[in-house]
């Protein structure tokens, strides 16, 4: 079945108004490449301003809470996300399950809360090096993404993102042949959840130290449909190249 590749940008803790002029650059390498479904997901503080200069591209949000209001000091509903201009949301980051304690169910919750407010959702799975090095990856990143998948779980709203969490930020990646396995056995375990027709339309993004020099090959895997990229994405310099494999 052909999936629409989806390359988003994670910016992370990074970005202020001067490096506006980087998305615009983005924005107008995603025009040109319409096959490709471009975004970048800003701090909150960037995405009412992105979003007036993202060309061809979207703009998208890096959490939210799973309530639509309330006594939360310091957090940002999904309706409040949606309303300065996101249109994608990541729920799940290992950055996130590991540094806030988020869990699978909160996870899910938050994918939830993003698909009320109209929002689509990048759902993050993945394993540590530890988890790696026992041969349990698969077992234990299908077992993630299960209890993370949200009611209702559909390809028109949610794409799933796998990133090796030793991987991140590190240059180091899996084989491309672990990918591959990976990757195939997370889309068997979407489908033992969602039905084979769904799952073969839901896509499933790599997103562990993807760049220009890796993302074509990683692009080709059969089940690799994009990828979730951190620090390649902060320059149209560096993302480019990215964008340009997808297609």
């Amino acid at each position: 079945m052909g999936r629409r590749k989806l390359v988003a940008g994670n910016w992370k803790m990074n970005g202020m108004k001067s490096h506006l002029a980087e998305i615009e650059a983005i924005g107008r390498i995603a025009a040109e490449r319409p096959v490709v479904e471009v975004g970048i997901c800003v701090p909150a503080t960037l995405i009412m301003a992105a979003a007036e200069r993202k060309g061809g591209a979207f703009i998208g949000a890096q959490d939210c809470h799973m309530n639509a209001s309330g006594a939360h000091t310091g957090c940002l509903s999904a309706d409040m996300l949606a309303e300065a201009g996101a249109e994608y949301i990541i729920v799940g980051h290992s950055e996130r399950r590991e540094a806030q304690g988020e869990s699978d169910a909160d996870v899910a919750a938050k994918a939830l809360a993003a698909k009320a407010a109209g929002l689509k959702v990048i759902l993050c799975v993945g394993e540590s090096l530890d988890v790696r090095d026992a041969g349990n990856a698969e077992a234990v990143v299908c077992d993630q993404l299960l209890a993370s998948l949200p009611q209702g779980a559909a390809a028109d709203w949610l794409a799933i993102a796998y990133e090796p969490i030793w991987a991140i930020g590190t240059g180091r990646i899996p084989t491309m042949e672990a990918v591959a396995s990976m990757h195939a056995a997370l889309r068997a375990a979407l489908a033992s959840r969602i039905g084979a027709h769904e799952a073969d339309a839901m896509r499933i993004l790599y997103g562990g130290s993807m760049s220009g020099d890796n993302a074509a090959e990683l692009m080709a895997i059969p089940d690799v449909d994009g990828g979730l990229v951190g620090g390649a994405s902060l320059t149209a310099a560096k993302f480019g190249p990215v964008i340009a494999a997808a297609g």
